[in-house]
This record gives structure tokens, C-alpha cells and sequence, in this order.
């Protein structure tokens, strides 16, 4: 059912992280949030490793990792979490995969990425685990797919993505992963493709139609997003710089083709680095960096029933660079960057009844 308007959400606000950070790993376990690594205020890879309880809104101390390590990618699997890759101590990409036993409170080292990688795009189908792309020790994009069997502990090589990159946005949609976006370096990547899991091939959509590096994106209905971002010059435009913008972007899965959305359904602010997510029939745009001196508290969202964008609660805690993670009609929003790492934990609810 489609949430209607404003009054349909709210902000929920939790107790603080015990340790403020910033590109922390999130993953979402029986009714706790694990907070993993991330970059503290010092600018270094943390071992931190913090959980909240959600039924007393209690944080607790765990294990710390075996591997410092932030920007790194979090995934559940039954009773484990795994976290996959990220960069150590001297900002060099690590292989480390190392699995959180949580009946059992500590900490195991599985078997390494095939090569060290930040910025790995991860995704878990039917207890595997499947790792695309990334950036290596060489600063070059990868173009490597793996996929993790717990069973036997190993990673196996998949067929590589057509477009090498690292920081891409994934979804699982069916028995495919579409993979958009990303970037090469410091440019940001148009590519949109999508692997088959069933005939372990690849498809090359029609690419975004404009580059933006730190836009947002999400998939609702049948339909993919991108929203705002930092706008890039074109190769001959020597004297534009790069720009906020509030352009909206969305590919129909049916019919295949990009649409770009015209002014009037334009986001309300421009914005990049932000927060997005879908939550009862909405894209949610949360936060980020504007044109103002300082972050973003600013929430938004599209209704794909009514086709238009409306003003929604502010965030209590201004900030971009955040965490994100989707629970039911939860969508968290953690960490991040407001005058420096953040210890704020606030999820944008659906109201009861919506």
C-alpha cells in the first residue's frame, strides 16, 4: 500500500553510537544493528565493532575485528555476519573476509578475497554470497565477479562485468543483479548491467543519460532511480565546474529505456552524497551536501502513485556521508559526516497504519 504524504513518516531517534564514525559496515541480525569499523576522528580505520539492541535501545561493545577496516562491505548470513574488504590503516585496499559468529560472540577469518579490494558491491542470494567489483592496491577499477560458498570457504570466479568500477549500486531484482553506476578514479561511471544468476551471463543496458559522481539510487515497482548528485562538465566545457543538481532519472525494467524526468518532477533540493530509499510506495531522498556551507537535515520523497515530490520531517541530525540500512518500514540512517564523524543513529519510519 502507498504511504500518502508528509504525515506518513517519522523520525525515530536512538541512543548515540558509543564511537562517532564515518564509512562504518551496517548490517541488520535479529533484531540488533551491527556498526563495523568505519573511520573514527583521528581519519583512520577503526576495529570498533558495536551493536544495538532494538527492543532496549542498549548498545554493546563486541569483538573488535580482526582487521581494521573502513568502507567495507556487510553481509548477513544466518547466525554470520561477513564483512569484505575496505581499506586498512595505510588506505591500502584489503582481501580480508572475516565473519562475525554471533552466538557465540566472536570473530573468524574466511578465506580471502582473490584480490584486495575497497569499494566491493556485495550481494546475498540463496546463502551465497556474490562480490562485484572494486578498487585495487593499483587505484585500477576491477572487473572481477566472485561468489562465496560457506560450505566449502572458498571463492569461485563468475564471467567479469563488461564495465570494470568500484562503489557501484546493486539490486537483486528476480534472479538478476543490476549493477549502476560506480566510478573509475574520480569519474563516475554511466554504465548500467545486469547478471543473469540462472545463465551466469551479462546484459548491457542503455547507460544513464547524464554523469553525476555521489548521486543516489534505488529500485521501486519495477523501475530503477537515479537522483541528483554532483553533475560533471563535458570534455570540452574547460571553463564549468562540477555542480549540485536535483535531476531524477528512472529506467523501466519492462521496457527498457531511461526517462528523465522533467523540472517540474525535479528534486526539491539538489543534493549529492546523500541517503535514498524506498518506503511504502515512495523514494526518499535524505540529507547530503548542497549549496549550503553545511549538511543537509532536508528529507524528501517521490510518491510513484501521485508522481510528485513532497516535503517530509527533517532529519534530527544534519549530515551526508551516512550509513544506510532498510528494515521493514525502517530506513536507517547512520554515522556519516556533520561537523566531523557522527555517533547519530535515526531511522525514517512509516506511521503505524500506513
Amino acid at each position: 500500500m502507498a504511504a500518502g504524504g508528509g504525515r506518513a513518516f517519522a523520525w525515530q531517534a536512538f541512543p548515540p553510537m558509543p564511537t562517532c564514525r564515518v564509512y562504518g559496515a551496517v548490517a541488520h541480525q535479529d533484531g540488533h544493528l551491527l556498526v563495523l569499523g568505519g573511520c573514527g576522528r583521528a581519519g583512520l580505520p577503526l576495529d570498533t565493532a558495536e551493536t544495538l539492541d532494538m527492543a532496549s535501545h542498549t548498545w554493546l561493545a563486541l569483538a573488535p575485528l580482526p582487521t581494521a577496516r573502513a568502507g567495507a562491505a556487510a553481509v548477513v548470513l544466518g547466525k554470520q555476519v561477513l564483512v569484505v574488504g575496505g581499506v586498512d590503516e595505510v588506505q591500502s585496499p584489503v582481501a580480508a573476509v572475516e565473519a562475525f559468529l554471533a552466538d557465540e560472540g566472536r570473530w573468524e577469518r574466511r578465506a580471502t578475497l582473490p584480490q584486495a579490494a575497497m569499494g566491493v558491491a556485495t550481494v546475498e542470494r540463496d546463502g551465497m554470497v556474490y562480490a562485484l567489483g572494486g578498487m585495487g592496491p593499483d587505484t585500477a577499477p576491477q572487473a572481477q565477479v566472485r561468489v562465496y560458498e560457506p560450505r566449502r570457504d572458498c571463492w569461485l570466479s563468475l564471467p567479469s562485468m563488461p564495465t570494470p568500477c568500484y562503489g557501484a549500486s546493486t539490486f537483486l531484482h528476480g534472479n538478476k543483479i543490476y549493477v549502476l553506476g560506480g566510478r573509475q578514479g574520480k569519474l563516475p561511471v554511466t554504465a548500467f548491467e545486469a547478471f543473469d544468476l540462472e545463465t551466469r551471463t551479462w546484459t548491457r543496458h542503455p547507460s544513464l543519460p547524464s554523469r553525476r559522481a555521489f548521486a543516489g539510487c534505488a529500485m521501486a515497482e519495477g523501475s530503477v532511480f537515479s537522483l541528483g548528485g554532483l553533475q560533471q562538465p563535458g570534455p570540452h566545457n574547460f571553463y564549468s565546474r562540477p555542480h549540485f543538481v536535483n535531476t531524477v532519472e528512472m529506467f523501466d525494467l519492462e521496457h527498457g529505456s531511461w526517462t528523465k524526468l522533467p523540472r517540474s518532477l525535479r528534486m526539491r533540493d539538489k543534493r549529492a552524497d546523500f541517503v535514498v530509499g524506498s518506503l511504502g510506495g515512495n523514494i526518499v531522498a535524505i540529507g547530503g551536501l548542497g549549496n549550503q556551507p553545511c549538511p543537509l537535515a532536508s528529507v524528501e520523497s517521490f510518491s510513484l502513485a501521485r508522481r510528485r515530490w513532497e516535503a517530509l520531517p527533517a532529519m534530527p541530525t544534519a549530515r551526508c556521508s551516512c550509513s544506510s540500512l532498510q528494515a521493514g518500514s525502517r530506513l536507517f540512517v547512520i554515522g556519516g559526516v556533520a561537523q566531523g564523524p557522527s555517533q547519530a543513529v535515526e531511522a525514517l519510519c512509516l506511521r503505524d497504519g500506513v
